[in-house]
């Protein structure tokens, strides 16, 4: 870290007590400025001879009690005072990263100026920021990190973008400029630690492009705002490295957001950062991960964030679909709500998704066909066995279940194993829907496209329509004749037996249906 110190006479402020300050001379002291509850017993000479607001406030109580001054508002404080008086009195006193705000400040508002005395502490100050500081990654982001506390008075005095200008060019230059010892929070390197025999004094370990992003994550939400802010509008980072950094920091800053829960006990706080967050991202599709997004709306959720956010999540998250998990469509329902899972938000999406194939001429231009197709193939399989979760939801409305399933049903998929799962999970968890409904949920499914396994488990399953069975029967037969070459065809035993029996009868005497099957490796 690096520091300044100014005066060379030596520090003679003395205390009587915890409020009590003043400085041991021969001389007795003539003002006592209170600053909050410490009290200061000092000389007028050294004081108003830096000051012009002491000065004035000397003057213009020369009527009354011309001793005592009352400046309780100084930014920082008695122990910003202090440094203040010390300089006044030519006494050492260090300014580092830690206390060169406060004394800033403080500075400012005694109006210790040039017009004053030339060299007075503002511009010994300036000097130090711009100089060395603000020259320095570390103690930037230290400096940046005081200035909060000292609001608004380092925001009017530019400290604040100034410091944050600083970091932004650091972060942005090029990395064959950069080294180690930028960074905040570094690992010592093999080499370092004498483990490397071909260690010969010269850094030989290329820095990555987002040696920056650990180190931004000690910034609250507000200064983190601010610094991103600049380093995307200087166009220098790319879009994959900014979110990074955005991922860094929301795993750092929201305990549980891996996991798709927010740990934290103040949630206007968490609900800031999410919105942050959702306003830094880059425009870049594919910038930050589709998993990512969809953790980030379930955040959102979570916090309440705005309608807008949401939105803008779901946009971003239908633009990737094709990339996520089942696991992060189970968005928790919002609070009130029957149902466990946040169906419609995810129908939203897919919403999103499907308008990008509306827009089917302009995709093809820009990527080959077979892709969007294979899109749409793996958002379908996402579709199935979301459907699948949610089918274990006794209050999931059948209309919900379908609209969803039916939104997919033009994408071309080889099997529906994964969609007849869906749909003997959601007849399992709902055994008291009509007949009617009953057929309506078994047209989703394309029973020429489940594999032998699924037509065993089908045909022996009580839940199912007879209609569908029959069907199930049928195509299987149509379907092992094709194969055989034959008019009679040999059909797999199980199958066989049922539909040389009783439809009823055979699937109790053959099958416990009270348990789930499984599609296993099967779409």
């Amino acid at each position: 870290m690096k520091f300044m110190k100014l005066g060379s006479k030596p520090d003679s402020f003395q205390s009587d007590g915890d409020n009590v300050r003043y400085v041991a001379s021969e001389l007795a002291s003539d003002i006592l400025i209170s600053v909050r509850d410490v009290k200061f017993y000092l000389h007028k000479f050294p004081l108003l001879s830096k000051s012009a607001r002491l000065q004035k406030s000397v003057t213009s109580t020369d009527e009354g009690n011309g001793d005592e001054v009352d400046i309780h508002d100084i930014p920082g404080g008695p122990v910003a005072f202090e440094i203040c008086a010390k300089f006044c009195y030519g006494m050492t006193v260090t300014l580092n990263a830690y206390n060169v705000v406060a004394a800033r400040c403080a500075a400012e508002y005694l109006g210790m100026h040039e017009a004053i005395e030339k060299g007075n502490l503002i511009y010994k100050v300036d000097v130090f920021l711009n100089s060395s500081l603000f020259h320095s990654w570390k103690d930037s982001i230290t400096v940046l990190q005081t200035t909060k506390s000292l609001l608004p008075w380092s925001e009017e005095l530019k400290l604040v973008c100034h410091c944050v200008d600083a970091i932004a060019s650091k972060a942005t230059v090029d990395v064959s400029m950069v080294d180690w010892s930028y960074t905040y929070n570094r690992k010592k390197l093999p080499e370092e630690n004498g483990n490397d025999p071909n260690w010969n004094g010269v850094r030989n370990r290329m820095v990555p492009k987002d040696w920056w992003v650990e180190d931004l994550c000690e910034l609250e939400v507000d200064l983190y705002k601010q610094v991103i802010t600049n380093i995307k509008n200087k166009g220098i980072i790319s879009g994959e490295v900014l979110g990074e950094t955005l991922k860094a920091y929301t795993l750092r800053r929201l305990s549980g957001f891996s996991k798709g829960t927010i740990q934290c006990g103040d949630m206007l706080k968490a609900r800031s950062i999410v919105d942050v967050i959702v306003c830094l991202l880059p425009a870049e599709k594919g910038s930050v991960s589709c998993s990512f997004l969809l953790k980030l709306l379930k955040a959102a959720s979570l916090v309440n964030s705005g309608e807008t956010d949401k939105r803008e999540l779901v946009r971003r998250i239908g633009q990737q679909l094709e990339a996520a998990y089942v696991s992060d469509l189970l968005i928790q329902a919002p609070e009130g709500e029957p149902m466990i899972y946040d169906v419609e938000i995810v129908r939203k999406i897919l919403e999103e998704f499907m308008t990008q194939d509306q827009n089917a001429e302009i995709q093809l231009a820009e990527r080959p066909g077979i892709l969007t197709e294979a899109s749409k193939l793996m958002v379908a399989k996402l579709v199935d066995g979301y459907l699948v979760e949610i089918a274990k939801d006794p209050n999931l409305p059948l209309s919900a279940f379908v609209d969803l399933a039916e939104m997919v049903s033009g994408f071309s998929r080889p099997a529906h194993d994964s969609l007849y799962r869906a749909i003997d999970t959601y007849l399992k968890e709902h055994p008291g829907i009509s007949k009617s409904e009953r057929k309506r949920i078994c047209k989703l499914m394309d029973c020429k496209k489940l594999s032998v396994d699924a037509c065993m488990h089908a045909a022996q399953n009580e839940r199912l329509p007879l209609r569908v069975v029959v069907q199930v029967l049928f195509f299987e037969q149509v379907r092992a004749a094709a194969s055989s070459g034959s008019s009679t065809p040999d059909l797999p035993k199980g199958i066989k037996d049922l539909s040389s029996g009783s439809h009823g009868s055979s699937r109790s005497a053959t099958t416990n249906t009270d348990e789930d099957w499984d599609a296993g490796g099967h779409s």
